[in-house]
C-alpha cells in the first residue's frame, strides 16, 4: 500500500426498480438531458432529439419515473448520491513546508490550479487540550503560508457534545463568511471535536465542506474514517447527526505521542473490535505486540515508510478493515453491521457513569459480555474467549463493570431490538477474526453469558 492516500471512498445510494412502489396505472420512466444549462425528460429507450448537437449534451444518472392512474399522477425520483473523500496518512502535517494541509483535499491538478490562485482562507476549531499543545504550530503553519485565518478553542467532551456548541461553532463560520465551496473548516482534535464540526459543516447552508485531522489514538482509527457525526441529546449518545463525509481526512501519529496512556489504551479498544470482526492477523498483532504500542505511543522512528513497524500495520490494518465496512454502506440502509459489535450496551453504560469510563473502554466492556455471549452460544471455543478476555487485559482495557448490571443490558438490548427494525442484529463472533449477525439469541443465553462473565472477570479486574 502506497504511505500516502490510503483510501478514496465513493458510496453510491441508488434505488433500484425493485424498491419503487408498485402503483396501478401507466407508467413511464424518463431520462434527463442538460442542454445549454436546462434539464429536459426525454422517455427511456426513445432516441435523443437530433436538433440536440451531442457534444451539447450531458445526460444524468437520475431519472424520473411517472404513473398515471385514475386517481391522479405520481413521480418518482430515483437520483444517485456520490461522495468521495480522502484518508491520507502524512508526516509533519504542521510543517509550514508541508501543503497537505491546505491542499491535501484537492481532487485534481485543475482544482489545485484554481485554489492555489486565489487568497486563502480557513476557520479552524481546535479542542482546547491540543490547542495547548499545538496551537502555537498551526497558528505559525497558516502565517507562514499566508492564509487568513482563525482560531476556535472549544472544550470538547462528552459533557459538551451538544447542539449549543454547534450553534457556536455555526455562529463564528456565519461571521467569518466562508466559501462554502473551496474554504473548508479545518477540526482538530479527538473524535467528539470531529463529529461536532462534522455536524455544524453539514447544518451550515445544509452542506459545508470541512477537514479532519485526528488528534488521539481512537479517532484516527475510527471517528475520522467514516461519514458520521453527532451530538448527545436527551443524555442519549448521538441522538441528532448527520450523514456528511469529510472532504479529506489528515492522519499523523505524532499527535498521539502528547496524550496519556489510557487515551491510548482507549483507541485500542476500537482497533481490537476490528480485529475480533475481521482480522485474525491484526488481532495477533495486537497480542504479541500490545504493551509495545502502549509504551512507545505508536512512535516509529520509519515514518510512514517501514511496511513491518507494528504502529504502522495495526493502524493500516484497522483502518482497511473499517473503510471495507463502511465504504459500501455509509448512510447505513443496511442495519446488519459487524461494526456495531462493542456498541450494544455500551451506549447506555457510557451515558449512565459519564465520566467514569472513556468510550473505548465501555466498548471494551461491551465486547467483553459478548464475548461470553458467543461462548454460551457455542460460537467460540474455551481457549478463543479465554485468548480474548486476555488480550484485553494485556491492552489494559476494562472488561467488566459494576453498572453494567442485568437490567442495563435487557434495556440497551430493547432500544437495539426497537431502532433496528425489528430485530436484534448482534453482531457475535463465531472465532478469532470472524463473525455474522444474529438475530435469535434468547433471553436465557444472555442471563447464561451474563453469569459467566460475572464468573470470568468481576473477581479479576487488573
Amino acid at each position: 500500500m502506497p504511505a500516502g492516500e490510503i483510501y478514496p471512498v465513493t458510496s453510491i445510494r441508488e434505488t433500484s426498480k425493485s424498491e419503487l412502489p408498485s402503483v396501478h396505472g401507466k407508467q413511464k420512466e424518463y431520462k434527463l438531458i442538460q442542454v445549454k444549462n436546462t434539464w429536459c425528460r426525454v422517455e427511456s429507450g426513445h432516441e435523443i432529439p437530433c436538433t440536440w448537437e451531442e457534444d451539447q449534451i450531458m445526460v444524468s444518472q437520475a431519472k424520473i419515473g411517472e404513473n398515471i392512474s385514475n386517481s391522479g399522477i405520481s413521480w418518482t425520483v430515483q437520483a444517485p448520491i456520490v461522495f468521495r473523500y480522502k484518508v491520507v496518512e502524512s508526516q509533519d502535517l504542521l510543517d509550514p513546508c508541508n501543503p497537505t494541509l491546505l491542499y491535501g483535499h484537492v481532487s485534481s491538478p485543475q482544482e489545485l490550479e484554481i485554489y492555489q490562485k486565489k487568497p486563502q482562507r480557513r476557520l479552524i476549531v481546535i479542542d482546547t487540550t491540543v490547542d495547548k499543545f499545538y496551537g502555537y504550530k498551526v497558528r505559525k503553519y497558516f502565517e507562514a503560508n499566508n492564509v487568513n485565518y482563525k482560531i476556535l478553542p472549544f472544550v470538547t467532551t462528552e459533557e459538551t457534545k451538544s447542539m449549543d456548541l454547534v450553534m457556536s461553532i455555526v455562529e463564528e463560520v456565519h461571521k467569518f463568511s466562508l466559501d462554502r465551496r473551496t474554504e473548508p473548516i479545518i477540526a482538530i482534535g479527538g473524535g467528539v471535536c470531529l463529529d461536532i464540526v462534522g455536524l455544524a459543516a453539514s447544518l451550515y447552508r445544509r452542506r459545508t465542506p470541512y477537514i479532519r485531522v485526528p488528534t488521539t489514538l481512537l479517532s484516527y482509527v475510527d471517528a475520522s474514517v467514516g461519514a458520521k457525526n453527532g451530538v448527545n441529546f436527551c443524555n442519549c449518545k448521538n441522538k441528532l447527526g448527520s450523514y456528511t463525509p469529510p472532504a479529506a481526512t489528515f492522519l499523523d501519529r505524532s499527535f498521539i505521542k502528547t496524550i496519556p496512556r489510557r487515551q491510548i489504551s482507549n483507541g485500542l479498544g476500537e482497533i481490537l473490535k476490528m480485529a475480533l470482526m475481521k482480522h485474525k492477523g491484526l488481532f495477533e498483532l495486537l497480542e504479541l505486540h500490545g504493551k509495545h504500542l502502549l509504551d512507545t505511543k505508536f512512535q516509529t522512528r520509519s515514518g510512514v515508510t517501514n511496511h513491518g513497524d507494528p504502529a504502522l500495520k495495526t493502524t493500516r490494518l484497522a483502518i482497511e478493515t473499517m473503510l471495507q465496512e463502511l465504504a459500501p454502506n455509509l448512510w447505513e440502509d443496511d442495519l446488519d453491521r459487524l461494526v456495531d459489535y462493542g456498541h450494544v450496551i455500551s451506549p447506555e453504560l457510557e451515558m449512565k457513569v459519564l465520566p467514569a469510563l472513556m468510550h473505548g473502554e465501555a466498548v471494551n466492556i461491551d465486547m467483553a459480555f459478548m464475548t461470553h455471549v458467543s461462548y454460551v452460544r457455542g460460537l467460540i471455543t474455551l481457549e478463543e474467549k479465554e485468548r480474548t478476555i486476555q488480550c484485553m487485559r494485556g491492552l489494559e482495557l476494562p472488561v467488566w463493570h459494576t453498572d453494567c448490571t442485568m437490567p442495563l443490558i435487557k434495556k440497551a438490548l430493547a432500544e437495539r431490538f426497537k431502532h433496528s427494525g425489528g430485530k436484534m442484529r448482534l453482531p457475535l463472533p463465531t472465532g478469532l477474526g470472524t463473525a455474522e449477525i444474529f438475530n435469535d439469541v434468547s433471553d436465557n443465553t444472555i442471563e447464561a453469558a451474563y453469569k459467566t462473565w460475572e464468573e470470568d472477570c468481576r473477581d479479576n479486574i487488573p
